[in-house]
């Protein structure tokens, strides 16, 4: 028996809508879920939003149950935290976190939620697929005890970043943004904020995410000899200019790409994608973490609140979309 549910859909660059999609009965090994949260990433899915995505990355940025192409019509998303209604009885009635876009209701293989551990609230595990973003920045990353590291960029992705290095022994640690009400966000963390110009130099590290080139060009600037650059941002179809001459060369700095698709080299071999997903749903038991959502607004709103996410009218880092 098939039932209706409702989906959010970018129509077109800029304009979004709700639809009725059809979701038929579960088969054997699939699971329906009945979503409580998602979440909205301001970084990479206002950019879907706004059209941004090239067509030589088409391909490449396709969420894992996304409909539709870029740049549009499409159904796009990938925060999602919902209870499992039908399914294997190890499942049914579980809180689950899954890859999927803004849905009511969706039917997917059994294999592709991960559970939520008990205690992790279900609003707070809408950060799963970011704070896993984290998880595969720090495995590329590898960071040392006594490092001195700075995050440049205190988006979401940044400040889960900063989240997890907190944890880390030793280390000196800033956030370092333009922005000086992330301040707050930082004291919450346990984290050091400085603004760019305050930012303390001489770092071993400096994780990238801003996704603007004035902050890599500053993140290059705060290195030690033979510091690297790990770079978080994806800048989507715009061109980045860097100071490559200077004392890049007879410094000996580094510029390292890190992206959440592919397992970490570091890792590759003994773990596989949910394993990475389900330590940082494990990791997301730090209440601390809650300062990361920082709006929530009803999914029927969703249409009206995403063009403001997308022009900033809304500040926000993750911003949370309740289902009735």
């Amino acid at each position: 028996m098939n039932r209706s549910a409702r989906a959010f859909w970018l129509s077109s660059p800029g304009h979004g809508e709700l639809r009725e999609v059809t979701v038929p009965e579960p088969a054997a090994g699939e699971v329906l879920v009945r979503t409580l949260y998602s979440g909205v990433s301001r970084g990479t899915e206002t950019l879907v939003f706004r059209g941004g995505v090239p067509e030589s990355q088409r391909a490449v940025m396709r969420a894992p149950f996304q409909d539709g192409d870029f740049p549009g019509p499409v159904k796009y998303g990938y925060l999602n935290v919902g209870v499992v209604e039908q399914g294997p009885h190890t499942l049914t009635g579980r809180t689950v976190f899954c890859l999927y876009p803004h849905q009511s209701h969706y039917v997917i293989p059994a294999d592709a939620v991960v559970p939520v551990p008990d205690r992790v609230p279900a609003g707070r595990a809408v950060l799963a697929g970011t704070v896993e973003t984290a998880v595969n920045a720090l495995w590329d990353a590898a960071p040392l005890i006594g490092d001195r590291i700075a995050v440049v960029g205190g988006g979401m992705v940044g400040c889960s970043v900063a989240a997890l290095l907190a944890r880390f022994p030793g280390v000196r640690l800033q956030l370092v943004d333009t922005d000086p009400a992330r301040a707050a966000t930082a004291e919450a963390l346990g984290v050091d904020f400085a603004a760019p110009e305050d930012a303390l130099g001489d770092c071993d590290l400096v994780v990238h995410a801003s996704a603007d080139e004035r902050g890599l060009t500053r993140a290059l600037g705060l290195l030690a000899a033979e510091g690297t650059v790990l770079e978080l941002s994806w800048y989507g179809d715009r061109l980045v200019t860097l100071p490559l001459g200077e004392a890049f060369h007879s410094r000996r700095l580094t510029v390292r790409a890190s992206q959440v698709g592919t397992l970490s080299p570091a890792r590759r071999a003994g773990r596989g994608h949910a394993d990475r997903l389900a330590l940082a749903l494990d990791l997301l038991a730090d209440p601390s973490l809650d300062a990361l959502i920082t709006g929530e607004s009803a999914f029927e709103e969703l249409p009206e609140v995403m063009p403001r996410l997308a022009t900033g009218e809304i500040p926000a880092l993750c911003h949370r979309v309740r289902y009735a």
